[in-house]
């Protein structure tokens, strides 16, 4: 399993914006230009974001988005998910009517309960917890810290 590019830029572009003073709006410009992130391809991942109700936007000249919640109640799993829709491993999981075996297949039950461990480690991992580490370890040419 691999989550897609649109996936690991849009965890990139709430992680700038927990990096930030609480209440920052920053523009896609921004952050486009500080994690290398082709700008229109930024700008939708940016609505989809916002149509989720991680991010708020902002058009104009004052326009921008910032983050629609505390980073600490936001998660790994809900931006992925945002971007890339419900984590699964095969389509048994994803789509269980599909599968005349579901209820017979020995594999069933361990794709299912990895899925769940993914989904749940991911979920733990909130942007509070990833920006401090990220002011920690300040090693990382794409976190810029302020």
């Amino acid at each position: 399993m691999e989550i897609t590019r649109q996936a690991d830029y849009a965890v990139r572009a709430i992680l700038e914006l927990a990096l930030q003073p609480k209440g920052t709006r920053l523009s896609c410009e921004t952050i486009a230009q500080r994690h290398n992130i082709p700008l229109p391809f930024l700008t939708k991942i940016s609505a989809r974001l916002a149509a989720e109700g991680i991010v708020h936007s902002q058009r104009g000249v004052n326009g921008g988005v910032q983050l629609a919640r505390p980073p600490e109640a936001i998660n790994l799993l809900e931006v992925v998910e945002a971007i890339d829709g419900p984590i699964t491993f095969n389509r048994c999981n994803r789509q269980p009517s599909e599968c005349a075996s579901t209820r017979t297949c020995p594999v069933h039950p361990v794709w299912a309960e990895l899925c769940r461990e993914l989904r749940a480690r991911l979920a733990a991992y909130n942007f509070a917890a990833i920006a401090a580490s990220a002011r920690s370890t300040s090693t990382s040419p794409l976190i810029q810290l302020r």
